[in-house]
């Protein structure tokens, strides 16, 4: 990879890469008629909205800044709100925004509702599945016990009435974090079990996000199959909101070596970036990031701890290791970071945050946004 020309660190988006993944998605829309959407929590840097917006049908927004920023740059594009809990002394703008708004539960429904559809929106209720097909990471499961996200059959069962029932056109369901589309399949069938007796009376099923649609393994064949079993199955128009499948690899973080220190036999480099302040998922998942020319700890000849600037003694963002000796100023490039990096970054330890760089498909590398002492101190006061 070409460094850039700016100073580290920073996040570089590739168009191409990010194009590849639009067609891919405007491909399976031509394909079985379904809609799909930018979730921005994942991407929402709106510079791209304009690329965007012309394979997508629009964004999806978890709140009122959200979705004033699909509306604002999306270009006339659907919007859709889903918020576990809308703020009534909020919910008045956001309908300025907002398409389609979906409710986390039925008394929110049933008091904010009605405001919704006199105001023309289209209004559509969460409803879980009780069909957890995730491993490793309980904490982002929404079909956990006790999960504040959705409502189940029994609430359903318990709270819905034909008044609130006649509010609703359509139903969500939001269950999986970077999987494949036999969970999806796993899912739906739980939702048909649950919910099948209602779907007929709906005009769209939004299947959330957690697709995994443009990694390479991905089971597209079983995605299409459930899309026309929910059209067929309920005459229903069909959803998705992905976030990662859109940005899915088109983004590196480009850091610099600052140090290197040694601690009980552990080679250690500190790096010009922070796994607390520049890819918070990296603790939060935790996940291990991808890395350019590096191996697993062992694999090549010199293994390394990299770890953050700050005074966070948990700063660490893995063991990697490497076919030469890291030096002094040495480039280190990770992978994948386009997604639920820019969107989550902070100014902990009043650490910079990292430039944002866009490299066109011709190789030409343009600065987007720089930051600096004041985009620190603004936040405080």
């Amino acid at each position: 990879m070409r460094q850039s020309k700016i100073h580290t660190p920073c996040y570089i988006v590739q168009e191409r890469a990010l194009k590849e993944n639009l067609e891919q998605l405007a491909g399976l829309a031509r394909e079985t008629g379904c809609r799909i959407l930018l979730a921005q929590k994942a991407f929402s840097n709106y510079d791209f909205y304009p690329l965007l917006s012309q394979y997508l049908a629009g964004t999806e927004a978890s709140g009122l800044y959200e979705a004033r920023l699909g509306f604002e740059e999306m270009g006339g594009k659907e919007v859709h709100v889903f918020c576990a809990g809308y703020r009534e002394d909020e919910f008045g703008e956001l309908l300025r925004y907002a398409d389609h708004i979906v409710f986390n539960s039925i008394h929110q429904l049933k008091t904010l509702g009605p405001r919704a559809k006199a105001a023309g929106k289209s209004v559509g209720l969460r409803i879980n599945p009780q069909c957890s097909t995730q491993e490793g990471h309980a904490i982002y499961d929404p079909c956990a016990p006790g999960s504040r996200m959705g409502v189940t059959r029994e609430v359903w069962n318990a709270q819905m009435d034909a008044h609130t029932l006649e509010l609703l056109d359509g139903l969500h369901f939001h269950t999986l974090c970077e999987q494949n589309a036999d969970d999806l399949a796993t899912t739906l069938e739980a939702v048909e079990e649950k919910f099948g007796d209602v779907l007929p009376g709906m005009k769209w099923l939004n299947m959330g996000g957690g697709h995994h649609i443009t990694r390479p393994d991905y089971q597209m064949d079983t995605l299409e199959g459930c899309i026309r079993h929910a059209q067929e199955a309920w005459g229903v128009e069909v959803y998705l909101e992905p976030g990662e499948a859109v940005a899915l690899n088109a983004g590196y973080l480009v850091s610099r070596v600052v140090d290197l220190v040694e601690n009980a036999g552990v080679h250690i480099a500190i790096l010009d970036v922070s796994a607390a302040c520049h890819m918070p998922d990296v603790l939060e998942m935790p996940y291990r990031p991808p890395l350019q020319k590096s191996g697993q700890p062992g694999e090549k000849a010199y293994t390394y701890r990299l770890g953050g600037p700050t005074c966070l003694a948990g700063d660490v963002i893995g063991d990697y290791s490497f076919d030469q000796p890291l030096a002094i100023g040495d480039h280190v490039v990770f992978g994948d970071m386009a997604l639920y990096t820019m969107v989550k970054t902070n100014t902990f330890n009043g650490m910079a945050l990292p430039s944002i760089v866009l490299r066109e498909e011709n190789g030409t590398e343009c600065l987007i946004r720089s930051f600096g002492y004041e985009d620190f101190k603004n936040r405080l006061s």
